[in-house]
């Protein structure tokens, strides 16, 4: 070699064959854009994905690269076990070898998709694991690399066993074969590198086998280092600077040219022109739109469009009558024939074949999710529950020849029973050809924020600040141009600016993995020969995405769980045991008491109507009819809800509704002039444009997704268009403008029409059999105590009495019966399913319970332990059967010992001393003990069941609150009533308390308060725990003040003030008790002096003159004791609304 040589190469011969993207999750930022940019700005010809264990973003980065020109190598860093992938031992088994194995071919895509797929299947400890079985038996199309330090080669030379790395060396090549097989070398500036690399050029040349010079990309430019290694501390939980910390020891882990390369190996080519040769070799082929969908069989069936044809008139006459109207057949046969010719047939009958079977089984199915309730043909067959002529939906919203995507049938099952309906699919297509789907949780905007705060020890206060500038929908780099407050904290806060620019750096990369929330793919072909497998939480998943998925030709069926339909049909169940004849699908939908129940407000636990926010939009819109209920689904959510007054105003004065041309009047009269659908786009563009549906899709999709130059090429067509109907350009324009700003939050109108029925209905059941509803739902939600309490709170306002549990009358869940809702065994702690039946089987075989003694002789066994059966006791579930609490709490462990004692007795075959097993049992005596006081029996039911029951510890200041004028959580977390920032007051229990310490060592705390209405979080700063600190202690009285705090739609309390229970004397005798009166009625009365003199105390009185707008304080002064009595008689001389506590300022 020359000199010359030895400094530069053309930078086309090397090419990177080791990088981690950002699919390395916390392990790798390489961005996979920015990566090909890089190696395409460095002269590169090719570069391989090689992340840890995983394919994850093997597609997308083998597409972008496509396209950018430069050639993709799909390969992995795969995990080797030591031993075999089946040996799971600790100490031995947990520090795998690491290699690098590439795709020359597709057989080798298919054997690595296979290997990545057993690693996780059958060899994941604590790593995805292959064993050298595996790679004998998928080793065909694969060139494989030795490693990294991590290899087996280096470790076992780093240990001095050369020998033993030479025979490892050598059955590797025999695995890969001569060709296939190569010694990585890399040089990060690591001392541990540099000793072994002498090691391996020797064993290189020993051995005949070829080098490859390989730089462990992480990152792309040395700057990024910084950037690794938050990303490594985000992993971890680390903070920077934190010793025990995980990090990487220098900076050289980026993508580097191929002259900086040469360097690192004293100028060698050859392992580095090596990787140009291995790229050479790698041509992988993908495959994109071929659909692998399977056929779908059944029984006496051999024509399948035959058969969907059939089935659809069958569901046309049931549907519309014998004589259905000429556009309805149309219609029909305009769907069959498009879904004929896109090759959707199969997919139809699937969907509708385990729908089928849900039904049989009497799994509730919804009447639709999504744009598929747009489909007549679905509506015929089964799939979905909502007509589309009735409300005017659209066919091509959902599918249609000019749309590129595949259809996706969103289909809702009752919770419960959901997994049923996946399991008949697994059995049927067989397990081997269904999966769940991969899903990514990537890093927001905020979220950036607050983890790279964490690592790099900026305060909570400061991180929170910038998080809430922040718009959560859009992207650091929008918000830095578009906010004034976040551009100039960011130029004036060097901190702040390094937060958001490292935050920048990995917005919007994955954080973890989680499952599809629904999304079930069933193939025709095994999927390991397809798409590599993973497992999460022992089922099965793909390891790509969903939208991948459909680009390879899978497709994804969404079989989603709906607790709504559980409870809809449990109701159903309760009631009809009273109306046997009772069918929710056949409740008319134009009663007008459900319309004012709904808006009077009375929403609580209406499905999708629940939140405050709806709530008052119901209560604004006075809905009279269904399609408004639809419409309410429309309007509220950000973007649309500017709309909600236009709306309102034209509902009321339709008169007043102008349209920018008379063409539009038929499409918008529906929704008052107001833009509300993506179906109303659609029309728009046929009607004024003559587009046709498809094509009118495609530009709603475009506008949706803001796609800029399609929209300038749409924008000529419409106007174009336009004109020949006889529309001016200058409307044209306008209304393509209107539809444009709108489309990116216009609401689908399928999906709207298909839950806005569902509300119906839960509204109907509720306004009509509230009592059994109400069950239902809180039977739904036995463990979300927030949620509970505020049912619970519900269905005393409608006179509903909440009963506690009671051994002879509860069920396992709610149940209701003549005004009284019983509290479910299963809400009660510790208590499960197997023991709710035996206690209930139990009942029916023997009658009631007569005591504690009786329950734990019939009820013994091993579904009744101690923990149970005292949270039974302290939940009441016993009161009124002769003993009280108390004695039954000090008592039942040895009546339990006795019942087992006497059951074991029995099963040994002994007989009493009167020689019969059935005599009577001998009563154990319990003595005489005073019940607890009502609070701790309170605090007991608090602990069996997670609330009070039977009363509140804040009843006895019920009276404090309506003088102190004090918010509830419920009304505090209503987003209409309170905003960020606003002050308020409350009287909680302390539901939890953590104390934190800052880095200044100082003490702080959170809690999580709560009053019967709701839950909320709150924080004591360190300046006011130092003062009231004292004040919160778990499950005591706080009366807090503070400010509201919303942080990512979640909203606490900060804590400015806190008042403990026994200090609320002297916190009264601080402040004043105003009357609210006129200035000519301001002193003291005989009556109200004669309550002073029943009160005596020390809260002075004073008047407020309403007619002069000042505050008054009498010269003949009166002081009294604020009490529950005290306030009864004051309510009832001036009326509680002129009565109240201020402070004395």
């Amino acid at each position: 070699m020359t000199s010359e040589s030895e400094e530069k190469m053309r930078p086309d011969q090397f090419v990177h064959l080791h990088v981690h993207t950002e699919y390395s999750l916390l392990d790798g930022a390489c961005r996979i854009d920015k990566l090909i940019s890089r190696v395409k700005e460095l002269g590169q010809p090719a570069v391989a994905i090689t992340d840890h264990g995983n394919m994850y973003g093997a597609i997308e980065f083998w597409k972008k690269a496509t396209a950018a020109g430069i050639k993709p190598i799909i390969g992995c860093e795969v995990y080797v076990a030591p031993r075999s992938r089946f040996d799971k031992e600790a100490k031995i088994d947990n520090k795998p070898y690491h290699l690098i194995l590439l795709c020359e071919n597709n057989e080798g895509y298919s054997n690595l998709v296979k290997l990545v797929s057993a690693a996780e299947l059958e060899g994941f400890y604590s790593k995805p694991r292959v064993d050298k079985e595996l790679l004998k038996k998928y080793h065909n199309g694969l060139i494989c690399l030795s490693g990294c330090i991590a290899g087996e080669i280096p470790r076992l030379l780093r240990r001095g066993e050369t020998e033993l790395a030479k025979t490892t060396a050598a059955e590797y090549q025999k695995i890969f074969g001569k060709n296939n097989y190569y010694i990585e070398i890399q040089n990060h500036d690591l001392e541990e590198e540099k000793a072994v690399l002498p090691q391996l050029f020797e064993l290189s040349q020993d051995l005949g086998i070829p080098l490859a010079a390989t730089n462990d990309c992480h990152y792309i430019l040395s700057q990024d280092a910084e950037l690794q290694d938050v990303l490594l501390h985000i992993q971890t939980g680390k903070t920077l600077g934190d010793p025990d910390a995980l990090s990487f020891e220098t900076k050289e882990f980026f993508v580097k040219s191929a002259d900086e390369m040469l360097k690192l190996f004293g100028g060698r080519e050859e392992p580095l022109i090596n990787t140009w040769r291995i790229a050479e070799r790698c041509n992988v082929q993908l495959e994109f739109g071929n659909i692998k969908l399977p056929k779908f069989t059944m029984e006496g069936v051999t024509d399948n469009r035959e058969y969907f044809r059939k089935i659809c008139y069958e569901g046309l006459y049931r549907n519309y009558g014998t004589y259905p109207d000429s556009k309805i057949i149309d219609r029909l046969e305009y769907e069959i024939s498009v879904i004929e010719k896109m090759g959707y047939v199969d997919y139809f009958l699937i969907v509708q074949d385990f729908i089928g079977f849900a039904r049989k089984n009497n799994i509730p199915v919804g009447p639709g999710r999504g744009s598929g309730a747009g489909s007549l043909c679905a509506y015929c067959i089964g799939i979905t529950g909502i007509d589309p002529m009735r409300f005017g939906l659209l066919f091509e919203r959902f599918l249609n020849p000019e749309r590129v995507s595949m259809p996706d049938f969103d289909i809702d099952f009752c919770i419960i029973n959901r997994d049923r309906v996946k399991d008949y699919v697994v059995e049927k297509y067989g397990a081997d050809k269904v999966s769940d789907i991969i899903a990514f949780d990537t890093l927001k905007a905020k979220a950036a924020i607050r983890d790279v705060g964490r690592v790099l020890g900026i305060s909570y206060q400061l991180c929170d600040k910038v998080a809430k500038m922040i718009d959560g929908r859009s992207t650091l780099a929008d918000e830095l141009k578009t906010n004034e407050d976040l551009s100039a904290i960011y130029r004036s806060d060097r901190s702040v600016r390094r937060l958001i620019d490292l935050s920048i750096g990995i917005e919007g990369m994955p954080r973890h993995t989680s499952t599809h929330a629904a999304g079930v793919v069933i193939s025709a072909f095994p999927l390991n020969e397809i798409v590599p497998l993973r497992l999460n939480d022992g089922a099965v998943e793909t390891q790509y995405p969903a939208p991948i998925l459909e680009e390879i030709g899978l497709l994804k069926f969404d079989l989603l769980s709906l607790r709504n339909l559980t409870i809809i049909n449990e109701a159903v169940e309760s009631i009809r045991r009273k109306k046997p004849d009772f069918d929710i699908n056949s409740v008319p939908t134009d009663n007008p008491a459900i319309y004012k129940m709904l808006s009077k407000g009375d929403t609580m636990g209406v499905f999708q109507f629940e939140s405050a926010g709806i709530t008052q939009c119901l209560m604004d819109i006075q809905p009279t009819k269904l399609e408004e209920i639809i419409v309410v689904l429309g309007l509220y959510r950000p973007g649309p809800m500017k709309s909600i007054p236009v709306y309102i105003a034209n509902k009321n004065h339709p008169e007043h509704i102008q349209f920018l041309h008379p063409l539009l009047k038929d499409i918008l009269m529906e929704t008052y002039g107001v833009m509300v659908y993506q179906e109303q786009v659609m029309e728009i563009c046929r009607k004024l444009a003559g587009y046709s549906y498809g094509h009118a899709d495609v530009v709603r999709r475009a506008m949706s997704k803001k796609k800029h130059e399609v929209m300038l090429k749409e924008r000529e067509s419409f106007v174009s268009g336009a004109l020949k109907n006889g529309v001016p350009k200058e409307i044209a324009d306008k209304v393509f403008d209107d539809m444009v700003s709108f489309a990116s939050y216009a609401f689908n109108k399928s999906h709207a029409a298909a839950y806005g029925y569902l509300a119906y209905q839960t509204a109907y059941l509720k306004y009509y059999y509230r009592g059994e509803y109400m069950a239902a739902t809180m039977s739904s939600v036995m463990s979300n105590t927030a949620k509970l309490a505020e049912y619970i709170s519900d269905c005393r306002s409608a006179g509903i009495e909440i009963v506690p549990p009671n051994i002879n009358r509860s069920l396992t869940g709610f149940f209701y019966e003549n005004g009284k809702m019983y509290f479910g065994l299963m809400g009660i702690k510790g208590v499960g399913s197997g023991l709710c039946q035996k206690i209930l089987f139990e009942r029916r075989k023997g009658g009631d319970f007569t005591g504690l003694q009786d329950f734990c002789e019939r009820v013994e066994g091993r579904e009744l332990n101690k923990k149970a059966l005292e949270s039974l006791i302290k939940a009441g579930a016993f009161d009124g059967l002769g003993l009280n609490r108390r004695q039954m709490l000090e008592n039942y462990e040895m009546l339990l010992d006795a019942a087992g004692e006497s059951s074991k007795g029995m099963m040994e075959g002994q007989l009493d001393l009167f020689g019969g097993a059935e005599s009577d049992k001998v009563r154990i005596r319990i003595p005489f003990k005073e019940e607890l006081d009502s609070k701790r029996l309170l605090a007991l039911e608090k602990e069996a069941t997670g609330m009070y029951i039977s009363g509140s510890p804040l009843d006895e200041y019920g009276y404090l609150q309506k003088l102190m004028h004090l918010q509830t959580i419920s009304e505090v977390l209503s987003e209409e009533r309170y905003k960020d920032g606003d002050n308020v007051r409350l009287m909680c229990i302390v539901q939890s308390k953590k104390i934190h310490i800052t880095k200044k060592g100082d003490r702080m705390c959170f809690l999580t308060l709560s009053d019967g209405s709701g839950e909320i979080d709150a924080i004591i700063f360190p300046d006011l725990f130092a003062v009231s600190g004292h004040a919160t202690t778990e499950e005591g009285i706080v009366l807090i003040s503070g400010r509201i705090s919303v942080k990512d739609e979640e909203r606490s309390i900060v804590c400015g003030a806190a008042f403990s229970e026994r200090e609320f004397p002297v916190m009264l005798q601080r402040q004043f008790l105003c009357i609210k009166t006129t200035s000519d009625k301001v002193g003291i009365t005989p009556d109200l002096y004669a309550i002073g003199a029943r009160s005596p105390g020390k809260t002075r009185i004073c008047f407020y003159a309403e007619d002069i707008k000042k505050k008054l304080i009498p010269k003949q002064a009166l002081s009294i004791s604020v009490t529950a009595d005290s306030f009864e008689e004051l309510k009832k001389l001036f009326g509680a609304d002129k009565i109240g506590l201020i402070d004395p300022k």
